[in-house]
């Protein structure tokens, strides 16, 4: 009788493959020519050809690139099933490769985004949003507003203090400069980022991710199948997402109160512990998010984090190294997509220099700004 994986559920599927662009400035080249680019970097990567890709899922970018028909076109591809996501729903997608896969829809899945916001120099949030927007209004109109009220919040409940949150990208930059990729590779001190000018007080340009163009893609498979793929396999071993239905009198609602308790279920579906977990990749349009993602994992208690960050257990080497490509804040900003190549090169043991040793199991949290969150537990192998 053929294994059920709709009801088995962990490892699942597998990651057999990872494809990454240049990154910074690709002037002359739409969103979708740098995603088509990602996807044939990852199918050299998996050992195989288009052919051998059922399935395919996009993820918008700016401009009105990352349609899935527009790209599979492209590439030529008449995929069994396909699907576009949003922005920044990398993680949201990998989800939706899983189930489909698992549902019996595809095989082998491929997830590839890519973006020219940079040279387009589209103006972000230059359109407002229908009637009932709270926020636009009051100038809102990006995430480092919202994330500096969070982090305000943050500092009056517990005390946490600015030189704490430094160490977020004065550690990802630690990281960025062993990593070929990272656009941002000059050295950062905590003196360097203590005499950097504020964006949104409290928050200072380090704390603030760049534009960036650039792509990447993820070849996902039915666990059966990975011994056909050259790499060792990355196994999705558990998933979990939550939706905050906030409400703006509520003082709290930027420290996403809704989204405590889903490590708990997340980890039991992963089959893992929390101290099992080696690697910690957070998407940081600020580094306010990896400040909440140490307390929504409970990896401490909460009010807590800013120790935690200062104490240099966010580095590599340290006792949760975050972010070990450099994050957003320094590697490049792709809605959290590098991350996930990240993790799975991690685990595959091929950083080099910035290899975490012994690396097994890998957490990845998103954020979709202060209404969504998904995350994935990847491992080596199945528990």
């Amino acid at each position: 009788m053929e294994e059920n994986l709709l009801s088995e559920g962990r490892g699942a599927a597998a990651i057999v493959g990872v494809g990454t662009t240049e990154q910074g400035e690709l002037p002359g080249r739409s969103g979708n020519e740098i995603a088509v680019e990602a996807f044939r970097l990852a199918l050299e990567d998996a050992g195989i050809t288009k052919h051998e890709v059922d399935a395919l899922i996009t993820c918008r970018s700016y401009g009105g690139f990352g349609i899935d028909t527009q790209i599979g076109a492209m590439i030529g591809l008449n995929p069994r099933f396909s699907a576009t996501l949003e922005y920044g729903t990398c993680n949201f997608s990998l989800h939706l490769a899983v189930m489909a896969i698992a549902a019996g829809m595809a095989t082998t899945v491929a997830l590839t985004y890519g973006t020219n916001q940079r040279t387009q120099r589209r103006r972000f949030s230059a359109v407002a949003d229908s009637a009932g927007d709270l926020e636009a209004p009051y100038g809102f109109v990006n995430i480092a507003g919202p994330a500096a009220m969070a982090f305000r919040r943050h500092q009056f409940l517990y005390g946490t203090t600015e030189e704490q949150l430094g160490a977020i990208p004065v550690a990802q930059r630690r990281h960025a400069m062993l990593n070929p990729l990272a656009i941002f590779k000059e050295p950062l001190s905590l003196e360097d980022y203590l005499a950097s000018r504020y964006v949104v007080r409290p928050l200072r340009r380090p704390d603030i991710c760049m534009i960036s163009d650039g792509g990447a893609c993820l070849i996902v498979t039915d666990r059966r199948r990975v011994a056909d793929f050259r790499p060792p396999p990355v196994y999705i071993l558990g998933a979990a997402q939550r939706t905050g239905l906030r409400h703006h009198r509520d003082p709290d609602a930027f420290l996403r109160p809704w989204i405590k308790g889903m490590s708990q279920e997340l980890f039991g579906r992963a089959g893992v512990a929390r101290a099992d977990i080696d690697l910690l990749y957070v998407q940081d349009p600020t580094s306010v998010y990896v400040l909440q993602a140490l307390e929504d994992y409970a990896f401490c208690s909460v009010g807590e984090s800013g120790p935690f960050a200062e104490d240099g257990r966010i580095q590599i080497g340290g006792e949760l190294p975050v972010n070990t490509n450099g994050g957003q804040l320094s590697e490049s900003y792709m809605w959290g997509w590098l991350h996930l190549c990240e993790a799975t090169r991690q685990l595959r043991g091929e950083c080099g220099s910035r290899q975490v040793a012994g690396a097994r199991v890998a957490l990845y949290c998103s954020y979709m700004g202060y209404r969504k969150a998904a995350a994935s537990v990847l491992g080596s192998e199945v528990p």
